[in-house]
């Protein structure tokens, strides 16, 4: 019942954060005094509706997203009355076109920015301590949390009824406890504790330790699983001993803060989740072949894109387990990748109007100073196979997307 709430209450979140989307829109063009004449929130046809002054304000059947009608966008609109010419939207300064168009991407970030504020003080952020990359992992003390289970194929949802008892605590390990030797190798981070236990066969090996500063030992019985290498998780599956152990450290996971210093915390962790986004646009190509392949039957990659379904069904697993602060980051998360998107300089989406609108400009200027006739207005028409083949493409990626969730979806328990 929890996993439904959660996945009911984060679909909603997202369909409200899409209608302020649209509200940042609608206030804008407002603002500068351009008609708008309809607010939608939803697709599809129209459960009721009613008009405050010019704009038609209403809720249709479909809750994915919503919409607001500018009128005249682009100089190609055709429905504009003649009283309304002066106020069409294409006959606007460009820097007024820019802060309307680019409005819907701002209230995303601002959403991000409460959200991530909100988390810092009364939740936590990721702490910085913490290691972050490979050489980082490597070079921490070999101090160590047992699991409950090992998970002898990678990336699967939590502990399988087929998945065997971590032999580390089968051999009396706890949490906290730092390896020193593993066999005949001595150990001095975690790094090397991985590669010896990997260097070794499956079956039994001694394991020295110490605890609360006493030294001890145990025999930990070695399984195989797979794994990909500790400097790539991106690379090779193999199949290794383990221990059933991971990396732990005296930090906590999460830090709160102060109402005054979260400013600071949320302006750093904003810039993170920032170029993670544009990491993760740039490897949407190159992640199109694995979301094909977790439909026809392989693993589904963590790393791969997700639809609103999917965020939706970890914003109710987050729910289930207790952990909302997950909730929180994910939609977080969802809100910046959106906004940045909505910026691409590609038609149909808000950035392609901005990139338009500044190249009109641009070439106005320049002729104007080659003493040649403004070239006028960008034909729109022109560019609609581009823009179809933009839609055509997108539309295939998000079912692709919806697919992959609905048959592979992916746990944020995954390991």
């Amino acid at each position: 019942m929890l996993y439904w709430l959660g996945t009911a209450a984060f679909a909603l979140a997202i369909l409200i954060s899409v209608s302020l989307h649209e509200l940042g829109h609608m206030i804008t063009a407002k603002r500068f005094n351009m008609k708008v004449t309809q607010y939608f929130v939803g697709f599809g046809p129209t459960i009721f509706s009613f008009h405050r002054g010019e704009t038609e304000y209403g809720l249709k059947a479909i809750p994915l997203g919503g919409f607001c009608k500018i009128v005249g966008m682009t100089p190609q609109d055709e429905d504009i009355l003649p009283e309304d010419q002066p106020r069409a939207m294409w006959r606007f300064p460009v820097w007024k076109r820019t802060i309307v168009m680019s409005a819907g991407s701002i209230t995303h970030f601002i959403l991000a920015v409460v959200a991530i504020w909100f988390a810092a003080v009364f939740v936590g952020l990721p702490n910085p301590a913490l290691p972050t990359t490979a050489a980082e992992q490597r070079a921490m003390p070999a101090m160590v949390t047992v699991g409950d289970c090992v998970q002898t194929v990678i990336n699967e949802a939590g502990c399988q009824a087929t998945d065997p008892k971590a032999p580390a605590a089968l051999a009396g390990l706890q949490d906290g406890d730092v390896i020193t030797r593993v066999g005949t190798a001595t150990i001095q981070n975690y790094g090397q504790l991985t590669d010896a236990i990997r260097a070794l066969p499956a079956g039994p090996v001694a394991v020295e330790y110490t605890r609360a500063g006493a030294p001890q030992t145990a025999t930990v019985d070695l399984v195989t699983a797979e794994r990909t290498p500790i400097d790539d998780p991106d690379g090779p599956v193999t199949k290794v001993a383990v221990a059933g152990i991971g990396p732990d450290t005296d930090e906590p996971a999460l830090v709160t803060y102060g109402p005054g210093g979260a400013f600071g915390a949320t302006a750093d962790y904003s810039w993170t989740i920032v170029k993670g986004s544009f990491e993760a646009l740039g490897r949407i190509p190159e992640k199109v072949p694995a979301l094909w392949n977790s439909i026809t039957g392989d693993e589904r990659d963590p790393d791969t894109p997700i639809s609103v379904v999917g965020a939706s069904r970890l914003g109710g697993e987050a729910i289930e387990r207790g952990v909302p602060e997950v909730f929180l980051m994910i939609f977080i998360s969802l809100n910046i990748f959106i906004g940045l998107f909505n910026l691409l300089p590609i038609l149909p989406v808000d950035g392609g109007h901005i990139a338009i609108a500044w190249f009109e400009r641009a070439r106005s200027w320049l002729y104007a100073r080659l003493k040649k006739p403004d070239p006028g207005r960008v034909d729109y028409y022109k560019l609609m196979p581009l823009t179809y083949a933009v839609i055509l493409i997108g539309g295939a990626f998000t079912v692709l997307t919806i697919t992959a969730d609905v048959v592979n979806p992916i746990s944020i328990f995954s390991r």
